[in-house]
């Protein structure tokens, strides 16, 4: 049972785009949240805020209300009902998973970058 819970919760992960996999990092590192994880949260938070402004504009320039985004909070609200190894195990699934989406993503902006000087 608790394997198909873990495995339902990656199924959403795989589900959701860059920006919903950092906002929901970020609701699993802030100072608020009820997760037992074995990783250093502040720099965490601080690494995919930064992603997150870096990608989107309107967290850069706004206050945003994570109420708007019911997706990633239902996601983190059954991380929030595993335990502290299941609880680890999505969480490095999900910064792996947010890993390969920005290289992916800054290589292709490099490949842009060259391309526009021909």
């Amino acid at each position: 049972m608790n394997d198909e819970k873990l495995n339902y919760v990656i199924d959403m992960i795989k589900d959701m785009d860059l920006e919903n996999k950092l906002r929901l990092a970020i609701c699993m590192c802030d100072n608020y949240s009820h997760t037992n994880l074995q990783y250093d949260k502040k720099e965490m938070c601080k690494y995919f805020d930064n992603l997150l402004k870096e990608i989107n504009i309107e967290y850069r320039t706004t206050t945003v209300n994570f109420a708007n985004y019911p997706y990633t909070i239902f996601v983190s609200s059954k991380i929030m009902e595993m335990d502290s190894v299941q609880q680890n195990k999505v969480a490095l699934y999900l910064f792996n998973s947010i890993n390969f989406k920005i290289k992916n993503y800054k290589s292709l902006d490099n490949k842009e970058q060259m391309f526009q000087n021909i």
